[in-house]
């Protein structure tokens, strides 16, 4: 992506910005989302602010929102910039769940170039490592994120599915990651002179987030590659790779995504939660909704909430199976009631918003299978090799 367009400058102060949330009364969007809407709204040089129906707070901007401004302001796209969903084909003999989860590597372990230079997944990386930035490469990271293996459920679009070499039955590898610990050392770099200000120099920093952006999408290749591998398949290229934390420059203006994918003519994976199937759409989202649908459920509960919640309505043992029949793999308990299919909004009304206000139309659903969240000791299979290097 080349961001080198230069927007005008800022607005008159007396053409107020516009805010427009794509959602339907049916859906729950929290007063503090709105509310950071308007604060948006109210900066120097914003024109739009676009929120979609996964819409919730977050840390000093709303998430789940598409902002254009005639300023670029950094903390709108936040420290996961490179952040996004990336979908890839994988054939195997059979998906037995329990049998697959166990053989699915250690993805917090990252890769390093010397240690692991025998490791086949390094053969998807072609040139240099952007940024020469090694830090958890070819790891997962925490929060939100996660690898799925998962099975195409329901083909609403036959004829689109095709085209992207799907059907139903068809597996598929479901990686969300972003730039782990690049982006945020980006936006560290800013907030220490600059805090919520706009970027003083805009081509630096613009430099800089092209290249989260590019280790983002390596890092999803890289993840995908090892759990190809790990089940014995072979890594194939991506069917849909979408950033979902970025800016870009449109139309003379700069376009700030916070949770937001590129909605104008592209293929979008609408991530639900672990237990619920997932929803591949054909974006085609106009001005109004600044380009962008939904990425995601969109939290309805705090991660306090649902820590406290979870814990008083649920086992560990009953996280780790889901109403579809899936497998979780997650060492870290408190991630798995944080990261609770109760803890987020329901997939079916996020996209049934989106098609309701033509912003995007169903292709398929995908069903989870195994869904990665950090290594379960017992669980899978650290390279023995590996650890023989360590201590050696």
């Amino acid at each position: 992506m080349s961001l080198h367009a230069s927007p005008s400058g800022p607005l008159p102060s007396s053409v107020p910005a516009t805010v427009t949330v794509f959602a339907s009364p049916e859906s729950w969007i929290e007063s503090d989302a709105l509310r950071q809407c308007q604060q948006v709204a109210a900066l120097d040089g914003m024109i739009h602010v676009a929120g979609m129906p996964d819409l919730h707070p977050g840390k000093g901007a709303p998430i789940g929102a598409a902002m254009s401004s005639t300023v670029l302001y950094p903390f709108l796209v936040g420290s996961d910039i490179g952040c996004g969903i990336a979908v890839f084909p994988i054939k195997l003999k059979r998906a037995v769940p329990e049998k697959l989860a166990a053989r699915f590597p250690d993805l917090d372990q990252p890769l390093d170039p010397e240690r692991d230079a025998d490791d086949p997944a390094w053969a998807v990386v072609a040139g240099e490592i952007p940024a020469g930035h090694l830090d958890g490469l070819g790891t997962v990271g925490r929060g939100n994120h996660f690898v799925e293996l998962a099975r195409v459920g329901t083909v609403f679009e036959p004829d689109h599915a095709a085209r992207l070499g799907l059907a139903t039955g068809d597996l598929v590898l479901v990686v969300h990651s972003g730039s782990r610990g690049l982006g945020e050392r980006i936006l560290r770099a800013h907030t220490e002179v600059h805090g919520a200000g706009p970027a003083a120099d805009v081509a630096a920093y613009l430099t800089s987030h092209d290249e989260a952006v590019r280790w983002g999408s390596l890092n999803r290749r890289l993840l995908a590659a090892r759990v190809a591998h790990a089940l014995g398949a072979e890594p194939t290229e991506p069917v849909v790779d979408e950033c979902h934390n970025l800016v870009e420059i449109r139309d003379g203006r700069y376009l700030h995504r916070k949770g937001a994918a590129p909605g104008d003519g592209r293929n979008v994976l609408v991530a639900a939660t672990r237990g619920t199937p997932s929803y591949l759409v054909a974006a085609h989202a106009g001005p109004d909704a600044n380009h962008s649908v939904a990425h995601g459920a969109g939290r309805k509960m705090s991660r306090a909430d649902a820590l406290r919640r979870g814990r008083a309505k649920h086992t560990v043992e009953e996280l780790r199976r889901t109403p579809v029949g899936s497998v979780v793999v997650c060492g870290e308990r408190q991630l798995l009631f944080e990261e609770a299919p109760s803890a987020y909004k329901r997939i079916e009304q996020v996209v049934a918003d989106l098609v309701e206000h033509d912003l995007a139309t169903p292709v398929a659903t995908t069903v989870p299978l195994v869904t990665y969240k950090t290594f379960e000791v017992g669980a899978g299979p650290r390279s023995d090799r590996r650890r023989g290097r360590r201590r050696a």
